[in-house]
């Protein structure tokens, strides 16, 4: 058998294959024997049919799987052993037009294209300036959180008279321009958020209502969202679209209120902890915290997302993309043409990214380990069961039994395998370049791209 590769440019290739009866014949043999011993066809016991018979009957079938498979397996190992760094797997070549007659003696010879990843250097180095935020709360964002958990911990109470922020519990009829009600037209009984109404015409309609209390409002101006109207209205989002009138008539059956808790410390041990927090500067400056430690997630993207940039941005390399695109198309039969078209140039994207991650991961020795995609899926899976999980606890033990399950399913695993990859990529790289550190406001962190 011989085996070798011819380089058509920089990123494309073609492996030819040649082999003789000496290459194939022995495994044929083998496979063929094997067939006879578990065939059971009429006129021969189990396990007794003749050799010579399987060859007549079947021998071509099983001489084309053999063939295949031993050049399968030559050309995996030549491209182990030539250190090929390959983009998809290696496809028959189109215009290999070879006739054999498949009687056992044919001297064979393959050609298989091959797509080769581009050459470039790693885009990170100890040169490499990148800031890294810390992210300090704004008094607005801090009012907010705290108006959240004072709500969290409120009371809903029944006001006579509303104001911006109550909830409107009534029946929204459908209405013409007059006022009197479309004939087959929506009426439903649904709570309006006041908060969420975006005209301040609107808004300002929907303050001072008392129960019994009519509104005649055009409800698409009074939502952005469709979803909102969907939901008042008890459509579809789709039915939103073509909703001809969109005024209704909003009749008032009660005012509800979420009155905020007041600052004490009865609120302060249900947030913290009995004895945690006394005063409500103590509170101010636990929430601070609270708030700003998930900020820190905000600004551990912002740097993943800017070494993203930087290194896509830093690398200019071509792709293999004829080959790509047959190979895409090989692999998922179903796709259609302008399908495959529209998301090439994301494919791409991912590519050359992974192909960066995995030149980092190699070149630095780096390893994921499957301690590491196991410990993952555990916490995945504990953090998915004190959600939705009502109470639910799982010991050690179990919490390894599903996560080994999980692990199971390959897409899954695959999922995770590369969470961990790309964390270790980032750590690396965040040991690798320099990083200077700021102090910023978090309304002014939202100002940056």
């Amino acid at each position: 058998m011989n085996i070798s590769h011819e380089n058509i440019d920089d990123v494309n290739a073609v492996i030819t294959v040649d082999l003789g009866p000496e290459d194939y014949t022995p495994q044929v043999d083998k496979a063929i024997k094997e067939q006879a011993k578990k065939a059971k066809l009429p006129g021969f016991r189990p396990g007794m049919v003749p050799v010579s018979h399987i060859r007549r009957t079947y021998g071509k079938a099983i001489l084309f799987d053999e063939i295949n498979r031993v050049v399968s397996d030559k050309i995996n190992e030549y491209i182990g052993e030539q250190k090929l760094e390959i983009l998809g797997q290696p496809l028959p070549k189109e215009d290999d037009k070879n006739d054999y007659n498949w009687d056992f003696n044919d001297q064979f010879s393959f050609q298989y294209e091959i797509g080769l990843a581009p050459q470039f250097a790693i885009p990170f180095t100890e040169k490499s300036t990148f800031t890294e935020y810390e992210i300090k709360a704004d008094e607005e964002t801090l009012a907010s959180r705290i108006k959240n958990l004072r709500r969290s911990y409120g009371k809903m109470t029944n006001p006579d008279v509303s104001e911006d922020g109550d909830v409107l519990y009534g029946e929204l009829q459908q209405v013409d321009a007059k006022g009197e009600a479309v004939a087959g037209g929506i009426v439903n009984t649904a709570s309006v958020r006041t908060d969420l109404v975006d005209d301040k015409k609107i808004k300002k309609q929907l303050i001072g209502l008392k129960k019994d209390d009519e509104v005649v409002v055009d409800i698409k101006k009074a939502f952005k969202a469709d979803s909102d109207i969907a939901r008042v209205l008890g459509i579809t989002e789709e039915e939103v679209a073509g909703l001809d009138p969109a005024t209704v008539k909003l009749t008032v059956k009660n005012v509800n209120r979420l009155e905020e808790a007041d600052l004490n410390e009865a609120l302060y041990d249900k947030l913290f902890g009995e004895g945690t927090v006394k005063t409500e500067e103590a509170f101010r400056e636990k929430v601070r915290e609270e708030v700003e430690g998930m900020l820190e997630q905000n600004a551990t993207q912002k740097l993943q997302n800017d070494l993203y940039t930087t290194g896509m941005d830093a690398v200019d390399a071509a792709f293999p993309e004829e080959f790509l695109k047959r190979w895409l198309k090989a692999t998922n039969a179903n796709i259609k043409a302008d399908e495959l078209e529209e998301g090439f140039p994301d494919f791409l994207r991912n590519l050359k990214w992974t192909i960066i991650e995995n030149r980092i991961i190699t070149k630095n020795s780096l390893e994921v380990k499957y301690e590491e995609v196991l410990a993952l899926a555990k916490e995945r899976i504990e953090a998915q069961i004190k959600l939705y999980g009502q109470g639910q606890e799982v010991n050690e033990q179990q919490l390894s039994q599903y996560a080994v399950q999980l692990l199971g399913d390959k897409e899954q695993a695959n999922r995770l395998f590369d969470e961990v990859k790309a964390k270790k990529v980032f750590d690396y790289l965040k040991g690798l370049v320099k990083l200077e550190k700021k102090e910023i406001a978090y309304d002014k962190f939202l100002e940056l791209k």
